[in-house]
């Protein structure tokens, strides 16, 4: 563990187990490939870009990986079959380090200089975006942050109600104006009362509904352009959040979203439940947002800081 030092013991453990079902289905989909196969060839790479599509990775990552082992197997002139597990996880591992994102710290820590810090969370219905917030405050009050939630997802009464239940569970203040109200001005006074108590932190929630891209884009402006007349520089992070299990869905998600605002940052939700983990693999690569965080578990420590060669270390373990 020590070439993991920034991971517990347990963190990596409970990692480990989150990817199972999707390391399961890979590792039964490559050994059915190359069953009756000696060395990697055409008809192998043929069918390992199967399998890699197949396990959600992305075509244009695919294709990129499946390149980067035939200029291997090339240069090597014999490469057996039982060096591509070892021969995946390099190629994987660099794909993943080479393309110009960084890992977080393992601490869930803010800028010091950017106080409030604030995070405008965007996703659509469905994949966890209420409960990422809920999470993401409670790892940042375990870690003595001040923290306010802005529930600015307004077109759903639940989404209004899971925010305050999130805030009493956690003990953070919500700041909120009910369903179908102004988003926009619920972020200004989340962000105004952020500043006004000291607080080191400010999530604002927003509507999961993906109408028009224009509509969208207003709205999320609209937001930001409020947010502005409290902290000029809000907000300080777009957290874009994507549902795992739904694979290439995620992708489609991705793109309207960053097409729709300025993404910075992604947490990748319910890897656990899933077969499908190898998405991360292809969004980290396409499209060269960081993924800052990753679900793998319902408890509230089982949202993890995503490291990336902790992740293909547990993706290749077995």
């Amino acid at each position: 563990m020590a070439l993991f030092g920034l991971f517990s013991k347990e963190k990596k453990e409970t990692l480990d187990k989150g990817l199972e079902r999707t390391k399961d289905s890979f590792f039964s989909k490559l050994s059915r490939a190359v069953v009756g196969k000696d060395t990697v060839d055409e008809d192998v790479l043929d069918e390992l870009e199967n399998v890699l599509v197949s396990s959600d990775v992305g075509v244009e990552t695919t294709v990129k990986i499946i390149r980067q082992i035939e200029a291997r197997v090339a240069r090597d002139k014999y490469v057996g079959t039982d060096e591509l597990d070892r021969i995946l996880r390099e190629e994987i591992a660099a794909l993943m380090t080479n393309n110009k994102t960084v890992d977080v710290s393992d601490d869930f820590s803010l800028p010091a200089d950017k106080k409030p810090y604030v995070i405008m969370v965007v996703g659509v219905n469905g994949v966890g975006k209420t409960t990422t917030i809920g999470k993401l405050a409670a790892q940042f009050h375990k870690r003595g942050k001040k923290v306010v939630l802005g529930a600015g997802d307004t077109f759903r009464a639940a989404a209004v109600d899971q925010l305050k239940l999130w805030g009493e569970r956690v003990g953070v203040p919500v700041v909120s104006h009910g369903m179908n109200t102004d988003p926009s001005a619920v972020a200004y006074d989340a962000v105004k009362k952020a500043t006004e108590i000291g607080a080191d932190v400010v999530i604002i929630d927003t509507a999961g509904r993906l109408h028009t891209k224009v509509n969208l884009m207003n709205e999320l402006t609209k937001i930001k352009r409020v947010m502005q007349k409290v902290t000029p520089e809000a907000p300080h992070e777009v957290l874009l959040v994507l549902d795992g299990s739904t694979g290439q869905n995620a992708f489609i998600q991705a793109t309207e979203f960053t097409k729709a605002t300025e993404v910075t940052a992604l947490a990748i939700t319910k890897l656990d439940g899933t077969a499908k983990g190898g998405v991360v693999i292809g969004i980290s690569d396409q499209f060269k947002i960081p993924v800052k965080y990753i679900g793998v578990g319902e408890k509230i420590d089982d949202l993890q800081t995503f490291n990336k060669m902790e992740f293909v270390d547990s993706f290749f373990k077995k």
